[in-house]
């Protein structure tokens, strides 16, 4: 068990029903001790790390009627922590359809205009067919440190929030609106920040609608407005059109509209699914629901899978997207996505799969034209192929895994010199045989990796053997313990070899005392023929002996009705 962050820690209360709070026990006292103890030692120094490492630590957690308030203490060589609860409240009561949020909730609203959680109040209806919600709340704290302190955090406004959301209909045909009204309060952030960042506020607008055509044929569709401001403090745009707007949402000569879209049509033919969709974001939509979102770009793409002969399972896709549609930016991105994939059990004992993927990222002319030596221009292609072997004996089970990849990636500007070009080839090796007598598993792998670039080229072989297994009657004894072995050769530079071993136990007595122990060796020998071998070099060694009591101080449980035997 590891020592708790020195991190606050939070105060909770989250319940799906109101009746569940009566239900809870009046009080709970719960906690842990632990220690921690750590060697270290290295024959090039411990200059960067102490030869040992001593934490102690404790926490403890009060219970009362389902709130939980916890506590942790941690000391580490010479250095101490301590935290306590914060409130962070939060409740969200049901009756039949009806759910209330009160303190920190999140409420569902369209991916476009909002994803955060909100501090505040809440109701939804959720019907068979009409739903509705509306919330408001804060929706960020301000951060308002001291801006003389160098170590000051970025500042930021405190974000409040409102908004509402109406839908009708099933899950195949449905249409539902939603709307986010955010602003920062100006006046949560001292004068001195102001000058750096201003606050900003916004109103957005989404629709989300689902038809079913037929049985086979299924549309859907996003489409978002927002009005933003970056600074809703700027000077008023007054005309008859807009004034009508003024109490939700001032139009400045800081505020864009954006708007964001997508579509999609869904084909399912009994074995044979497929979509096809397209999506645009314009430039610089904004809300300030959102912690971060794309834009300036639409895509195009294409899914689509299968089964043939209810034993081959079959998928592919294929994906374009360019970003400067509004053609204002200096260069145009487009970016092109595609792969393929094949898995089949062939027999009881041998399944197979293999794939394909890639991606071609091409640049061109926006306002400004492209100079022919830096165009970017690549290609990354990837092929994989990973056959496996599964036999499962009365005594014995074997799990053989062969895997192969091959990726390269090419700069494909005709004035490239190579620099960048890389080529990869790995194959690995896998075994697993599981002893059922001994509720003991052994696993062994092999794998070799090359990588080719620029007049160079990397070679890494890597085998391990690792095994585990559990004692006594009760399993309270496990131990592990893994052996490894790396050759790495970087071509004219370097050659190293390493030997990794590290073992654990671990041993738990009358379930609240828990004993650990761990350690670990590893040695790593240059091999270049031309070294100075007068060093035989590096040794480390690290050993960690660790305990852990949990104990139930208080429980004060509520009386419960005892059951009528005869029911």
């Amino acid at each position: 068990m590891l020592p708790v962050s020195a991190t606050a820690q939070s105060l909770t209360l989250g319940q799906n029903t109101i009746s569940s709070i009566a239900e809870s026990d009046p009080l709970i006292i719960t906690g842990a001790i632990g220690t921690q103890n750590t060697f270290y030692h290295s024959t090039i120094g411990s200059g960067y790390r102490s030869p040992w490492g001593n934490t102690l630590w404790a926490n403890m957690n009060i219970s009362v009627y389902g709130v939980s308030m916890p506590f942790a203490f941690s000391y580490s060589n010479d250095n101490s922590s301590f935290s306590f609860p914060h409130l962070s409240f939060h409740i969200d009561p049901t009756y039949k359809n009806w759910r209330g949020h009160f303190g920190r909730s999140s409420m569902t609203m369209s991916s476009y205009i909002m994803n955060m959680s909100f501090n505040g109040i809440g109701l939804e209806y959720g019907g068979e067919r009409l739903r509705f919600g509306a919330f408001y709340g804060e929706l960020r704290n301000a951060i308002n440190d001291d801006p003389a302190d160098p170590s000051a955090r970025a500042p930021q406004y405190r974000r409040l929030g409102w908004g509402f959301k109406v839908g009708y209909g099933s899950s195949k045909s449905f249409l539902d609106l939603f709307l986010l009204r955010a602003y920062d309060q100006s006046s949560s952030v001292s004068p001195e920040w102001q000058q750096r960042i201003r606050p900003q506020e916004n109103i957005a607008v989404a629709l989300r609608g689902g038809m079913g055509v037929t049985r086979w044929l299924s549309l859907r569709g996003n489409l978002a407005f927002t009005a933003f401001s970056k600074d809703k403090e700027a000077e008023r745009v007054h005309t008859t059109r807009l004034d009508r707007w003024d109490q939700i949402f001032a139009a400045r000569y800081s505020s864009l509209m954006r708007i964001a879209t997508d579509v999609s049509a869904n084909v399912n033919v009994k074995n044979f699914n497929t979509s096809v969709f397209y999506r645009m974001v314009q430039p610089d939509f904004t809300t300030l629901g959102l912690y971060y979102t794309s834009n300036n770009y639409q895509s195009l793409g294409i899914n689509a899978s299968t089964t043939l002969f209810n034993k081959i399972a079959l998928t592919a896709s294929f994906s374009g997207q360019e970003d400067n549609i509004t053609r204002n930016q200096l260069y145009t991105t487009r970016g092109f996505v595609y792969n393929a994939s094949a898995s089949t059990q062939i027999s009881q004992h041998l399944q197979l799969a293999a794939g394909y993927n890639g991606y071609r990222q091409v640049q061109s002319d926006g306002t400004a034209r492209v100079n022919d030596t830096t165009r970017v221009n690549r290609r990354m292609n990837s092929l994989y192929l990973t056959p496996s072997l599964i036999f499962d004996g009365e005594h014995l089970a074997h799990v053989i895994s062969l895997t192969g990849n091959y990726t390269e990636n090419k700069d494909l500007n005709r004035f490239a010199t190579g620099v960048s070009d890389v080529k990869t080839f790995a194959v690995g090796l896998s075994h697993s045989l599981e002893l059922k007598a001994l509720e003991m598993t052994i696993s062994t792998s092999l794998s070799h990796q090359q990588s080719d670039g620029y007049q160079t080229r990397y070679t890494s072989d890597v085998l391990s053997v690792g095994t585990g297994r559990s004692f006594l009657k009760d399993k309270s004894l496990s131990t592990s313990a893994t052996l490894s072995l790396c050759y790495n050769d970087i071509k004219n530079q370097r050659k190293n070899l390493s030997l990794g071993t590290f073992v654990t136990a671990g041993y738990t007595l009358a379930k609240v005392h828990s004993f650990s122990f761990s350690a670990g060796f590893n040695k790593y020998s240059d091999t270049n023929l031309s070294a100075d071998h007068s060093s035989t070099g590096t040794t480390e060694l690290t050993a960690s002996l660790g305990y852990t009591y949990t104990f139930s101080l208080l429980h004060l449980a509520k009386k419960r009705p005892t059951p009528d035997p005869s029911l």
